[in-house]
């Protein structure tokens, strides 16, 4: 069974951080390249990060550059994101993915993050 189940999120405070880690089942995540997105109330869902499977190069929204850090560790098949100096408009629920080439192949079920004093 394939599944990918992500963890780690909550309510924070704003400047707060917070690292939401997501666990891969079923596969091996190692030729996948491994991805965070997320979806606020009302707002259509976003590329958070991504990095490759080969390399571990990243990329990042604009919105979260400097801010946020996305990891892998295929020992462990899981995939993380380190999240700093949170902001409120970060508030959203946050989704890993692994994908085969540009194909979006496997979602997890999200984890709520909440930014709020």
């Amino acid at each position: 069974q394939v599944q990918l189940v992500e963890s780690g999120g909550g309510l924070v405070q704003p400047g707060g951080s917070r690292r939401l880690s997501c666990a891969a089942s079923g596969f091996t995540t190692s030729t996948y390249g491994r991805g965070w997105h997320r979806q606020a109330p009302g707002k259509e869902r976003e590329l958070v990060a991504g990095i490759t499977s080969v390399g571990g190069k990243t990329n990042y929204a604009d919105s979260v550059k400097g801010r946020f850090t996305i990891s892998r560790d295929n020992a462990k098949n899981a995939v993380y994101l380190q999240m700093n100096s949170l902001k409120p408009e970060d508030t959203a629920v946050y989704y890993c993915n692994a994908l085969q080439g540009s194909y979006s192949r496997y979602w997890g079920q999200g984890t709520q993050v909440t930014v709020s004093s």
